[in-house]
C-alpha cells in the first residue's frame, strides 16, 4: 500500500509521500514523489498503485512534458498531459493485468502552481485518467492508505490554517497511518510550496528524525484520555456495583 498525502492551504501546499514498495514478500524504498520545474510553474506528483504503472505513465509524462515547445500556463493543462498518459498505458497493459488478476489502480496527486494560475492547486486523478480540483472545501487529498490518517486532519487541517500547521498535522497523519498499516513506512519525502514562489522545497524524514513527534503524539493522546471527563462514563461503571438481580432472588427464597 502506500500513504501520499496532499494538503492545500491558503499560504500553500504540502505533500507527504511514504516510500515503502511491497512486491510479494519484498520490501524496498522508492520514492513516490516527483518534482517538476517547467517554464514558468513548479509542480509535485505522488503516485499511488502498482508500480509498473506508475514508472511508465510517468516516463510517458516526463518525455512528453520534455518535447513541449510552449510552457503549460495553467496547471491542469499539466494533469491532462498525465492523465492521457494514464489512458495510454491502460490501453497497453490493462487487458495483461486483468489475465494476471491485477487491478489496474494508479492515482496521483498533483499539486503546484502555473504563470496564469491565480492561486496554487491540487487535483486528484483517478485511475479512468478522469480528474477533481479539490478547491477551498476540501484542503486534503490522501491516495493509497486513506482511512487511518483521516481523523486528525478531519479535526485539525483547516484551509485557513499556516503551512507549518499543515506539516505537522500531516506528519500525525502519516505517524497514524504507520503505526496501523503494515505496508507504510520511512523514510517520507516532503514537498513545500508556497504561494506565488514558482519553487518547490523538499526534505526527506528518516524514522530516527521523527522519533521524539511520535512518542509525544502518543503519549499526549494516552494523557487526554486520562483526563476525559467522567461522569457520563459513571452511569455504566456504576452498576458494576449494584447486586446481581439473579443473586439477590436467590437469596431471598433462601
Amino acid at each position: 500500500m502506500t500513504f501520499c498525502l496532499g494538503m492545500a492551504v491558503d499560504e500553500g501546499l504540502v505533500g507527504i509521500a511514504d516510500t515503502l514498495v511491497t512486491s510479494g514478500r519484498e520490501c524496498i524504498t522508492a520514492r513516490k514523489l516527483t518534482i517538476f520545474h517547467p517554464p514558468g510553474g513548479a509542480m509535485f506528483l505522488m503516485t499511488s498503485g502498482l508500480r509498473s504503472l506508475r514508472d511508465k505513465a510517468l516516463t510517458y509524462f516526463e518525455e512528453a512534458l520534455a518535447e513541449r515547445e510552449e510552457p503549460f500556463s495553467r496547471l491542469f493543462h499539466c494533469v491532462n498531459l498525465f492523465a492521457n498518459q494514464i489512458r495510454r498505458v491502460a490501453e497497453e497493459d490493462r487487458k495483461a493485468l486483468d489475465s494476471s488478476g491485477l487491478q489496474f489502480n494508479i492515482h496521483a496527486l498533483i499539486g503546484g502552481q502555473m504563470a496564469n494560475d491565480p492561486t496554487p492547486k491540487l487535483y486528484l486523478v483517478y485511475p479512468e485518467g478522469n480528474w477533481v480540483d479539490t478547491g477551498r472545501g476540501t484542503p486534503y487529498q490522501i491516495i493509497g492508505s486513506t482511512g487511518y490518517g483521516k481523523p486528525v486532519l478531519d479535526r485539525a487541517l483547516k484551509v485557513n490554517d499556516s503551512m507549518r500547521h499543515a506539516f505537522k498535522v500531516g506528519c500525525l497523519s502519516f505517524d497514524s497511518t504507520r503505526i496501523s498499516a503494515a505496508d507504510v513506512d520511512f523514510p517520507i519525502d516532503v514537498a513545500l510550496y508556497e504561494a506565488n514562489s514558482f519553487k518547490i522545497i523538499e526534505h526527506r524524514f528518516e524514522k530516527d528524525d521523527l522519533a521524539e513527534l511520535s512518542h509525544w503524539w502518543q503519549d499526549r493522546i494516552r494523557m487526554a484520555v486520562q483526563s476525559i471527563p467522567e461522569k457520563w462514563a459513571d452511569r455504566v461503571f456504576a452498576k458494576l456495583d449494584e447486586p446481581d438481580p439473579v443473586t439477590t432472588v436467590q437469596e431471598d427464597r433462601a
